[in-house]
């Protein structure tokens, strides 16, 4: 169940917009445009974190208002991943399997 929840964060956009909602309540045309991604990609990114039980919706007039379902543990665990990180140095990004060398290697 772990890897599945940590899936859910594996995707630098779908962290991005996590760390956006931890700011409070956005609709998906804020998230385009604060994070410079396409709509398309966002909803499908919300989509995948609202499956995961991560982000929750409320409808406001035409739009949806997105939120974290579970704020103050999502930032809890994003600040244990950052003091991890602060830890390891960059052994994270020396990774040969997921670091930023192999990233650049995939097609």
């Amino acid at each position: 169940m772990a890897a599945c929840l940590f899936h859910g964060f594996s995707d630098p956009s779908r962290l991005a917009i996590v760390r956006h909602l931890a700011l409070g309540e956005h609709r998906v045309v804020d998230l385009t445009e604060h994070l410079g991604l396409a709509q398309s990609t966002v909803s499908k990114h919300l989509a995948c974190l609202r499956d995961c039980g991560l982000v929750d919706s409320r409808p406001q007039g035409r739009a949806s208002l997105f939120s974290l379902t579970h704020p103050d543990a999502t930032l809890e665990l994003l600040s244990a991943a950052e003091r991890l990180l602060g830890l390891t140095g960059d052994a994270v990004a020396l990774c040969p399997v997921y670091g930023t060398a192999a990233q650049e290697v995939q097609p």
